[in-house]
């Protein structure tokens, strides 16, 4: 039996809602997720609030959450050294995540960064994460491809995780960062990489329509995945990508195509439902 590794992100699914959520609405949401007991909780970022108002309470939000009763692990999202540091003043947080763009236009579109300017900050992040003894993971935004015409091949790919490696890093996220990706592309990319480098850990970070969403999963556990992020509800999306969001891959059909597949996972079923219902309230 498959053993598979979920995170939620909350984070995903509401940074790019224009009308604020309050901090007390977030934070009971977060502490229903909790209950679920999914690996990892991807719940909020230390970015510009100009950027990303529906964040700007993070920080509130950390303090608030109970973790007395959960195995979950937090996940924050950090695009500079600034947000890193702020990060990591919290022993709660025990993963930073990382954009790291393959297409220099979404690098600039996402940090204002080109892909040289984004390595330097990311190697000065790996080194703070490194003394504070947590872990990094990158996200290869436009991990299968690109809308704007940049360059992208397997080959280019598996050469930014050959350089990635070198500052430490250890855990990456493929994005299909606005949810273009062929199937078969996604297959081939996890095949290639988890093949020539085992030692890694890769996970699915993918946008996709509800009526995709299924065959995108499938395409990636083909391909050996068994890491995957995901959101209740499909919500969410990268605002700085496109004007209408994507959509992020809904927890709901994850878990129903992973129990298909006699995976073992973990997720308790009654406070998932109690969590689904009550994100209908919330969003």
């Amino acid at each position: 039996m498959s053993r598979v590794f979920i995170t939620e992100c909350p984070r995903d699914a509401i940074q790019g809602i224009k009308t604020f959520i309050s901090t007390e609405k977030k934070v009971a949401y977060l502490q229903a997720l909790l209950r679920v007991g999914f690996d990892v909780l991807d719940f909020g970022s230390f970015v510009s609030p100009k950027a990303i108002p529906q964040m700007r309470d993070t920080h509130e939000v950390v303090k608030a959450l109970d973790l007395s009763n959960t195995k979950t692990k937090l996940l924050a999202i950090v695009a500079n050294e600034r947000g890193a540091k702020e990060a990591l003043a919290y022993s709660q947080i025990d993963f930073l995540g990382y954009p790291f763009s393959l297409s220099e236009n979404f690098q600039m579109r996402n940090t204002n960064k080109t892909i040289q300017e984004s390595l330097g900050v990311l190697s000065e992040i790996a080194s703070l994460v490194k003394e504070k003894n947590k872990e990094l993971v990158v996200y290869l935004s436009m991990g299968f491809g690109n809308p704007y015409g940049d360059p992208w091949s397997l080959g280019l790919v598996s050469a930014w995780v050959e350089k990635l490696t070198s500052f430490g890093i250890r855990r990456f996220l493929l994005s299909d960062t606005v949810g273009v990706a062929p199937v078969e592309v996604i297959t081939s990319l996890f095949e290639h990489l988890i093949g020539k480098y085992p030692e890694l850990h890769f996970g699915a970070h993918l946008h996709a329509s509800p009526k995709e969403a299924t065959a995108k999963i499938n395409a990636a556990y083909k391909g050996g995945c068994r890491a995957f992020d995901s959101a209740v509800r499909g919500l969410g999306g990268c605002p700085m990508a496109k004007d209408e969001l994507v959509g992020n891959v809904p927890t709901e059909k994850l878990l129903t195509y992973l129990t298909s597949k006699n995976c073992n996972f973990d997720a308790n079923p009654l406070h998932f439902e109690a969590a689904y219902n009550q994100s209908l309230h919330l969003f």
